[in-house]
C-alpha cells in the first residue's frame, strides 16, 4: 500500500508541533462531552478490573477506544473521537487501563505499552454484543492495539484499526523525552503522576517497590528500568522497551490499519516512520502529514482533524 498523501492543512499559525501537542486542552478540545451511557466493570481472571464506558445506540458497529499514557475514558481527546464515531454511525466503547482513572487497580501491576492480554479482555466482552468491531488508540494506545493485531489475541471481529501518534519505537521515544530540552515539559508531566502511582502502590503493598530516591527519578530510562519493567515481568528497561514495541511486528498486520503519525510530533522519532514496510504491506496505510504534533491535529482552534479522518477511514474499510 503507496504511503497516504494527508489532506490535513492547518492554518500556518497552527502548524508547529509544540503548539498542536499543548493547545487542544486550552482550547476546549472535548468541551462537547460525550457522555456514555453506562459504566461497567470488567473483571479479569487475575482477580483485577478494568473500568468500560459504553456509548450504545444499539448500531451494529462498535469501535474501541484505547487511551495514551496516564489517560482514561474521560481525556479530551477519547472523548472527542467518541463524540464523532457515533455521529459516523458507531457504537463506542472507551475503556481504562488498569490504575488509571479514579479507583486504583486491585494487583500490585498496573499497565504498560505491551498489555495486550487486557485488550483482548476488553474485546471478548465487546464480543458478546458486536460482530463488527473496530480499534482506535492513541499514543501508548496506538502502540498497544498494534501489538494487540499481532499478537495471540486477536479476534478476527476485529475489521479495522487506526493508530494516531504511536510510539512504535518506544526506546527511541522514551530517550527522546529524556534527553531533547523542549521534551522537558512532557517528561515532568508524566512522571510527576507517575510516581504518584507508584506511592499509592507502596501504600497499598507495603514492602513490596523499593520507593528510595523514588522523587529522584527524573527520565523514563530510570522509571521504566526501576519499576515498569520488574513489576511487569520485564529484567530491565531495554528488555520491556524490545519486547513490547510495535515496530517489530507490524509486517504481520492482518487487517486494514492507519498508522497516523505527524512528522512534527515532539515525541516521536525516525523510527516511528515506517515508510519501507507501509510501502509494500497491502493493509498498512501510513499517512504522515507534515503538522499536527502529539495527538494533537487541530485544523481550528476547537476542532481535531482526527475526529473526520477516522470514522472516514473506518466507514471505507468496514460494511
Amino acid at each position: 500500500m503507496p504511503l497516504v498523501e494527508s489532506r490535513f492543512r492547518p492554518p500556518r499559525w497552527l502548524h508547529p508541533g509544540h503548539l498542536q501537542t499543548v493547545l487542544p486542552a486550552a482550547f476546549g478540545i472535548g468541551s462537547r462531552a460525550w457522555t456514555p451511557s453506562n459504566l461497567e466493570t470488567l473483571e479479569l481472571p487475575d482477580g483485577d478490573f478494568l473500568t468500560l464506558a459504553w456509548g450504545r445506540r444499539s448500531v451494529q458497529r462498535l469501535a474501541i477506544l484505547c487511551h495514551g499514557l496516564e489517560g482514561d475514558w474521560g481525556a479530551p481527546y477519547v472523548r472527542e473521537m467518541a463524540r464523532a464515531l457515533e455521529a459516523a454511525g458507531w457504537d463506542v466503547l472507551a475503556w481504562n487501563f488498569r490504575g488509571c482513572g479514579p479507583v486504583p487497580n486491585r494487583l500490585l501491576r498496573f499497565y504498560h505499552a505491551g498489555a495486550t492480554e487486557d485488550l483482548a479482555a476488553v474485546v471478548q466482552r465487546a464480543r458478546r454484543g458486536y460482530s463488527t468491531l473496530a480499534l482506535i488508540g492513541f499514543s501508548l494506545g496506538a502502540n498497544l492495539l498494534l501489538q494487540y493485531l499481532t499478537g495471540p489475541f486477536f479476534a478476527h471481529e476485529v475489521q479495522a484499526a487506526v493508530a494516531i501518534s504511536a510510539p512504535i519505537d518506544l526506546r527511541a521515544t522514551a530517550l527522546a523525552l529524556d534527553q531533547t530540552p523542549h521534551n522537558g515539559i512532557y517528561r515532568h508531566r508524566f512522571l510527576q503522576t507517575l510516581r504518584q502511582k507508584i506511592r499509592a502502590k507502596d501504600r497499598q503493598f507495603p514492602g513490596q517497590i523499593d520507593i528510595r530516591r523514588l522523587d529522584h527519578v527524573q527520565t523514563f530510562e530510570e522509571f521504566d528500568g526501576r519499576f515498569t519493567a520488574p513489576l511487569h515481568g520485564f529484567a530491565s528497561a531495554e528488555e520491556y522497551w524490545e519486547k513490547s514495541s510495535a515496530l517489530h511486528s507490524l509486517d504481520r498486520i492482518p487487517i486494514p490499519t492507519l498508522v497516523l503519525n505527524a512528522r512534527n510530533d515532539p515525541l516521536l522519532t525516525p523510527g516511528c516512520f515506517p515508510e519501507a514496510l507501509a510501502s509494500r504491506h497491502p493493509l498498512l496505510h501510513l499517512e504522515a502529514p507534515d503538522s499536527g504534533g502529539h495527538v494533537g491535529f487541530l485544523s481550528s482552534p476547537r476542532s481535531q482533524w482526527t475526529a473526520t479522518r477516522v470514522p472516514e477511514f473506518l466507514n471505507l474499510h468496514v460494511p
